[in-house]
């Protein structure tokens, strides 16, 4: 099996299904030709671009095509998802003090076309996805950040816990734990690898992969010039988000990869 992973798309239909044709696991017409193989999503599927209910349909269609063949498609919940799925079911959820998940949403590039197509079907899909995946020895998350730790200390428990809130759908406390999950750059400068050790030895894996936090933004390279994650926090992180809304390519990234 090969595995591949892909970053934050934001609604980016077309430049995603190129990118996932381009890797051979889509054929000309759409469908999954990637056999045995794992492809699995980091999260923040909706907003900011013109079709997060497309990328959506994408990848629920996707994961029946893929385990007909023996293959996998995946998806760990981001924030983004988050705030899209609050808007609907807890829109007057405080997220601060000042603002509620309705406005953070819409500050954050939350589409109307997407929160006008979440059904009931889309809606359960996201609340059913884990926010944390142990996928080959690599610990998949969303956000780089230490907080998966406050759901839970297990990767079953943060997803038990996270999933609850989803079901749950309380309005006193959803917008609160979607903040946790906007938190970032944790795995960076001094102690910076010290917590990426930590959270593997809590949770598995050898080595975090994740998206959030886009390489422009946390690497300060210009978008157009992003062609590869990067490898950081000695070897222990890899950050996949190439920041596709700041006009950076999509990429399907084949993992392991080789430290830099």
């Amino acid at each position: 099996m090969t595995l591949y992973v892909v970053g934050d798309v934001h609604g980016h239909l077309v430049p995603l299904t190129r990118a996932l044709r381009g890797t051979g696991l889509l054929d000309e017409h759409g469908a999954w030709s990637g056999g045995d193989a794992r492809l699995w999503f980091l999260g923040d599927l909706t907003d900011r671009g013109p079709d997060g209910v497309g990328v959506i349909d994408l990848i629920r269609r996707l994961q029946g095509e893929a385990a007909a063949v023996g293959g996998e498609v995946g998806c760990v919940i981001g924030n983004h998802d988050m705030l899209l799925y609050g808007s609907r079911h807890t829109p007057h959820s405080a997220v601060t003090d000042l603002r509620d998940i309705i406005g953070v949403w819409a500050l954050n590039g939350g589409q109307e076309a997407d929160l006008a197509g979440l059904d009931d079907g889309r809606s359960d899909w996201l609340a059913a996805l884990p926010a944390v995946a142990l996928v080959e020895d690599h610990l998949l998350i969303h956000a780089d950040t230490m907080a998966y730790l406050e759901f839970g200390a297990t990767i079953d428990e943060i997803n038990a816990a996270v999933r609850q809130i989803m079901l749950d759908r309380d309005p006193e406390t959803f917008g609160r734990n979607t903040r946790l999950l906007f938190r970032r750059f944790e795995f960076l400068s001094t102690g910076g690898p010290d917590n990426a050790r930590d959270l593997l030895s809590r949770l598995g894996g050898s080595r975090i992969v994740h998206g959030h936090s886009t390489i422009p933004e946390t690497f300060g390279v210009p978008p157009e010039v992003v062609c590869a994650p990067v490898v950081y926090a000695e070897g222990l992180a890899v950050a996949v988000d190439t920041g596709i809304s700041l006009g950076a390519a999509c990429l399907v990234v084949p993992l392991p990869l080789q430290q830099a």
